[in-house]
């Protein structure tokens, strides 16, 4: 590649739309639950944050990244605090919000006892969770820019350049629902007029604090958009753009092609735009080349992946630059996301092969990558001579590695049949085995799999990796943990039991751990959701089951109880979704040898007695293609993976399944199609709308929508999850309706779940008996 400068010789941009907030040893997490437990003030968790927004910026500055993000930090969620920032705080939080700012907020996120949070799903098809805007007719917008002009302030005050990044107004009311008792109808992008002012106010507020940029994220645009929308979208920017009293405008999309909205963003009057550019934006470049580009405008090209943790193919991206060049008057760097979605620093991480440590790229890599092609495509290819020397070496290693190819894996990929995805019998007569053989009574009580992590868990873990306890020892203490678990579940009452996953670290890592082609990382945290953070394991090459990874526990708790025990399982869809996916092949090919390795382990369980077996799939609806036009090839690999999981299993045998937290409307279908006997998923914050969703969809089996929100620390009453109960026998008859809680209970403690548990149980039995009583 021959170098190219920037049009009027204006230095490039190497920037990024924001990075890991948790510290390099999570500490915000810690800070934020001391606060919540009252060992730290409200003053010390802003010292953290603080520290930890300066931290952030100045690694990004020596870098090389010389536009910094500022407003991309947050204590909870970022869309939570775009409805600090318009004033759209639910009316059952205002008093709190009011007393105390910082205690609204979290009071928001995660409830009370006596005040329910704002619902929670996914952010588009990624594993990080938002909170979900509630509004309504009577919503009134009002601007509080104090917490985007503080961070502004702090990074110019330290010598950065810095450009604020908000959720976009689109964006914003897309992604909210109406409030409850608001009609179901109604529709939160009417809002827009009554939201624009606020938004320009914000803007005023941030070009008066020396904002010379602000990054607005559309990445709601991304998806299908209908022609209301994409006028509603062109009056946004005209009346924003229109502003005098503005800084200068960047309006950002990512995790797909722009498609339809692209030529309304590019005749819209702002001076920027931001674009993916890496293979799961496909066509972008294309698009732009079709619109003529974007002459008299800045482009931000988004060509590393802020989602996946592979390096960079510097070659390929220097060549999708120069091509850019072309079709606007300057171009930056960028990854393609905000690099949240990602761990913070690979070289941490000295349990993986050296070599292999080099084909991966977290936040810090991807920082230095942004920088490095930044400067190749300012000076040219020979400024970064030796860079490129040593990525198209670790390319080669990688892709001549034998960890990624197995050709026994191969063989028996390959010779997979349609038969070995179908189960023997029809669910009916399959339901009546189940029945017979299981005894369970109406409207059986379950949970989804973990019981609490308790300290002395995590210690006992610990304990075994440093040493200062045998594998002996640790086995009895998970037996232990075991037995307690099962005699809470039987005193109780609950119908069918589990053992409670002491063993397990994560549902996926867990499972990575004893599967050839995984790659487990030690310090790899990605934020989940508020205080959440999960360590997603690296599928770096062809996957097989070298040994039984369940049975023994599973067996071991059916021994103390008389009661069914489940067998626990993550699924294939989710083994993908929640972890770093190989980029070298199709998913579905991935896919496929997961889920033959856990066919073997379904087979292992059955095999040894387990009449019960839970495959979970959470992430099914959350890895959704965002358009629609690619749904149909995904849901048949997703679906096939997961019929191949379970399909060899007798017809006596019930298949559970779990999802939770998105919206499942549009794969009713695809949820039948898994073959699953019974389907537990998240209800309690949507408020059982996903049974008259099944229901309306005519979901032939078993369902237990859930009655506990486990993601707040409240106690459900008996008299509310009765109330959910029967609303959820409007939709669902009583002989195929479970009783059970939105999700594993592994991040609660032990009081809020024994009376949780218990108030569920019991209002199992007086609806049951109601239910007998009408039959």
């Amino acid at each position: 590649m021959t170098s190219t400068t920037p049009a009027a010789g204006r230095p490039t941009v190497a920037t990024v739309y924001g990075y890991p907030r948790q510290g390099q040893n999570r500490e915000l997490k810690k800070s934020v639950e001391g606060y919540w437990k009252g060992r730290i003030t409200a003053d010390a968790l802003r010292d953290t944050a603080r520290e930890l927004r300066r931290t952030n910026w100045r690694h990004l500055a020596d870098a090389g990244i010389t536009e910094v993000p500022t407003g991309d930090f947050s204590y909870y969620d970022h869309v939570l605090d775009t409805s600090v920032m318009v004033g759209a705080v639910p009316e059952r939080h205002r008093v709190a919000a009011l007393a105390d700012p910082l205690d609204g907020y979290f009071a928001m996120a995660r409830g009370t006892q006596d005040v329910a949070p704002l619902e929670m799903t996914k952010w588009f098809d990624t594993n990080y969770h938002y909170l979900v805007p509630e509004l309504g007719p009577d919503t009134v917008f009002t601007a509080d820019s104090t917490q985007q002009v503080t961070e502004l302030t702090e990074a110019l005050r330290l010598g950065h350049t810095a450009r604020p990044v908000l959720v976009g107004p689109v964006t914003y009311l897309l992604l909210a629902k109406p409030a409850p008792g608001v009609a179901a109808d109604f529709d939160p992008l009417a809002l827009l007029d009554r939201l624009l002012p606020v938004y320009a106010q914000v803007l005023a507020d941030l070009r008066a604090a020396g904002a010379e940029w602000v990054q607005l994220d559309e990445p709601a645009l991304v998806q299908d958009r209908t022609p209301a929308e994409l006028n509603a979208t062109a009056r946004a920017y005209r009346e924003l753009g229109g502003s005098t009293d503005r800084p200068q405008l960047l309006v950002a999309s990512y995790f797909d092609r722009l498609g339809e909205a692209l030529p309304v963003l590019a005749k819209a009057p702002v001076e920027g735009l931001a674009l993916d550019f890496t293979e799961a934006a496909a066509g972008n470049l294309d698009d732009l080349a079709a619109v003529g580009g974007l002459p008299g405008k800045r482009l931000v090209a988004g060509v590393v992946s802020g989602r996946n943790i592979w390096i960079n193919d510097y070659e390929k991206s220097l060549s999708t630059l120069g091509t850019l060049l072309g079709l606007a008057d300057r171009v930056d760097v960028a990854a393609s996301c905000s690099l949240l979605h990602v761990p913070l620093d690979a070289t941490a991480e000295r349990d993986i092969d050296p070599q292999v440590r080099r084909w991966l790229a977290f936040a810090r890599q991807k920082t230095a990558e942004v920088a490095t092609l930044a400067r190749g495509l300012a000076r040219g290819t020979d400024a970064i001579a030796a860079e490129l020397a040593a990525n198209r070496a670790d390319l080669a290693s990688r892709a001549g590695s034998a960890l990624t190819h197995d050709p026994a894996v191969r063989a028996r990929t390959a010779a997979v049949t349609d038969a070995d995805g179908r189960r023997a019998q029809p669910y009916e007569r399959r339901a009546a085995a189940q029945r017979a053989h299981l005894g369970l009574p109406l409207l059986p009580t379950t949970t989804i799999g973990s019981f609490p992590q308790t300290t002395e868990l995590r210690t006992a873990r610990a304990d075994l990796r440093a040493g200062r306890i045998d594998t002996a020892g640790y086995e009895d203490r998970i037996e232990a943990e075991i037995r307690e678990v099962l005699a809470f579940q039987e005193k109780a009452g609950i119908d069918v039991l589990v053992h409670g996953e002491p063993e397990r670290n994560d549902m996926v890592q867990y499972f990575a751990e004893q599967l050839t082609g995984y790659l487990a990382t030690q310090h790899g945290w990605v934020q989940s959701y508020g205080t959440r953070y999960v360590r997603p394991p690296v599928l770096a090459g062809d996957i097989s089951r070298p040994d039984p990874m369940t049975v023994r526990w599973t067996t071991y708790a059916r021994s103390r109880t008389s009661k069914p025990v489940k067998g626990m399982l993550t699924g294939p869809v989710t083994m993908l979704a929640w972890s770093f996916v190989r980029d070298d092949q199709p998913l579905g090919d991935t896919a496929r040898q997961v889920a033959l390795a856990l066919r073997d382990e379904v087979g292992d369980l059955e095999a040894a007695g387990t009449s019960v077996i839970q495959v979970d799939e959470p992430a099914l609806r959350e890895t959704l293609p965002l358009r629609a036009a690619d749904h149909a090839a995904y849901l048949a690999w997703a679906t096939e993976s997961f019929r191949l999981t379970t399909g060899g299993v007798r017809p006596d045998t019930q298949i559970h399944t779990h999802m939770c937290y998105a919206e499942f409307g549009d794969i009713v279908a695809a949820i039948e199609d898994l073959d699953a006997d019974v389907i537990s998923l998240e209800a309690a914050r949507s408020h059982m709308q996903v049974a008259g969703e099944l229901a309306g969809a005519g979901y032939p089996r078993e369902v237990g929508p859930g009655v506990w929100d486990i993601h707040s620390p409240r106690i459900p009453s008996v008299a509310e999850v009765t109330a959910l109960l029967r609303k959820g026998l409007g939709a669902i008859p009583a002989e195929r309706l479970w009783v059970n809680p939105d999700c594993g209970l592994k991040t609660r403690g032990w009081p809020e779940t024994a009376a949780s548990l218990e108030n569920l149980v019991e209002a199992a039995r007086q609806v049951r008996a109601e239910a007998a009583e009408t039959a």
